[in-house]
């Protein structure tokens, strides 16, 4: 039978659900959020009804975010009810705000729990069907790329399965290091010119005087050196996308016949006569304001509304930190795959600093950081020695980790122990490439307890034996 919580001093409020829901869930009751937390360790809750002065418990800025973040971390699909009383149903209101599912006020109705308990399941349902989707319109070796916590980045996905089947020019706005061209190159993936090219041209990186003869192609001499024909990437291209990264920087003639694939469908080879059909998808990317470029005179007017059909914006990797810890999981697995190295987890400390610096690189930043770290890291898992002083407020050896006020002492210690264990148990693991055996006369206990330590930190032997064992003791 599935469980439920209920946190108050109300003893009616508590009689009141405990009778409507009886015959679904099994219903537990406390009057405190030590003990709240206390049974949350013990048992996995589908749903909390807590009272805001239990939720608030000892806060001093009565931030409800820090306050539910104990829950979450215990469960993270739990879904809380915050209780008030009319006088309060304004902070009732704050802890919705703040992530919780729904409110109620006292007196408790039987009959709006039921409602309430419904309906937060029905949308449950809904999104988990949503969810199912979505994974059957991204192609297998796309999941990894469209996995994402972060609401901005799943409207940006949303948007990219509304487009990428569809002819339309595409614009993708962003900073420098986001990703545009592993975008750019998800919307060809799931367009109908799928089998065909993907042409990438980093229009920055090409002098001027260049720039034409590599997008347009160009005649036998058409100019000083042209000693033969030469296709462009637009005839490269055909029936298949272009992309062109940093598209701000074309020269005002290369704007020009831009302008007239976009329009008439036709181009010309520099030096050339015969009209050329351009059957080709433009995907065009930027990280500065083509419209105040445009105001500026520095780039076309005609041009920026032809590529911005369908524009998309990317947000920068600081405003979707809550993807921080997978994308770190994705590039680590990356670095594993290509180098002669098995490290499979980093330290909190470093997790901590990502969370607080400002990432004016992005994802790009990231993965230059991570690479270096990896290059000279000689343990299990990536230590804040291995990144440069300047990611840390102080010296790395001496970094700690930001204190939750919010929660207990005893919580503090339980979760320092739990995090050891899991570093412990994975640097042991990666030593002994996954034995169960040799792990567990390591650590001094049986296999069977090793088991369940794996199982309870969520560890699969099976990561630790990608490589050759001489390898591994080479490196380690």
């Amino acid at each position: 039978m599935k469980s439920l919580l209920v946190a108050s001093k109300n003893q009616s409020a508590c009689n009141a659900i405990r009778a409507s829901m009886r015959s679904e869930y099994r219903v537990d009751v406390t009057s405190s959020k030590d003990g709240c937390l206390e049974m949350f360790r013990k048992k996995r809750y589908e749903f909390l009804f807590i009272d805001v002065e239990v939720l608030r418990g000892s806060l001093l800025d009565n931030n409800y975010k820090t306050a539910l973040q104990p829950f979450w971390h215990a469960y993270p699909t739990t879904q809380i009810i915050a209780m008030s009383s009319q006088e309060m149903i304004r902070e009732a209101v704050r802890a919705v705000k703040a992530g919780a599912s729904d409110y109620l006020t006292y007196p408790i109705n039987p009959d709006e729990v039921k409602h309430v308990t419904e309906s937060i399941y029905e949308s449950i349902v809904m999104e988990s069907e949503l969810d199912y989707l979505r994974d059957k319109f991204w192609q297998d070796d796309s999941l990894e790329i469209v996995r994402t916590r972060s609401p901005l980045m799943k409207r940006v996905f949303d948007k990219v399965r509304s487009v990428a089947p569809t002819k339309s020019t595409v614009l993708l706005s962003s900073e420098t290091g986001t990703g545009k061209g592993v975008l750019a190159s998800l919307v060809h993936r799931h367009s109908i010119r799928k089998d065909g090219p993907f042409i990438s041209v980093h229009c920055g990186a090409i002098p001027d005087t260049l720039l034409e003869s590599e997008l347009f192609g160009h005649e036998k001499g058409a100019f000083t050196g042209a000693v033969r024909r030469k296709l462009g990437k637009f005839e490269i291209a055909q029936e298949g996308t272009i992309f062109l990264d940093e598209i701000g920087t074309i020269t005002p003639s290369a704007q020009i016949k831009l302008l007239g694939i976009l329009q008439d469908g036709t181009f010309h080879r520099v030096g050339g006569e015969e009209t050329i059909e351009a059957n080709v998808r433009v995907i065009a990317a930027t990280n500065t304001d083509l419209k105040r470029m445009c105001e500026a005179g520095q780039f076309r007017r005609d041009l920026y509304y032809r590529l911005n059909v369908f524009p998309l914006e990317i947000p920068p990797l600081r405003e979707r930190m809550e993807d921080m810890a997978y994308i770190v999981e994705v590039i680590l697995k990356r670095l594993n795959k290509f180098n002669l190295k098995e490290i499979h987890d980093i330290h909190p400390h470093v997790i901590d600093a990502f969370g607080k610096y400002s990432w004016p690189g992005n994802i790009r930043e990231l993965e230059n950081l991570m690479e270096r770290a990896y290059i000279l890291e000689v343990s299990p898992i990536l230590t804040p020695e291995s990144f440069p002083n300047e990611l840390f407020a102080s010296d790395p050896s001496t970094v700690q980790v930001k204190a939750d006020i919010s929660v207990t002492l005893a919580e503090v210690r339980h979760r320092a122990v739990e995090q050891s264990e899991r570093f412990y148990l994975k640097g042991l693991l990666a030593a002994n490439r996954g034995r169960i055996k040799e792990t567990a006369e390591a650590a001094g206990i049986s296999p069977r307890q090793l088991h369940k330590l794996m199982k309870k930190h969520a560890i699969r032997k099976e990561e630790f034996k990608t490589f050759p064992e001489a390898t591994h003791r080479e490196e380690l």
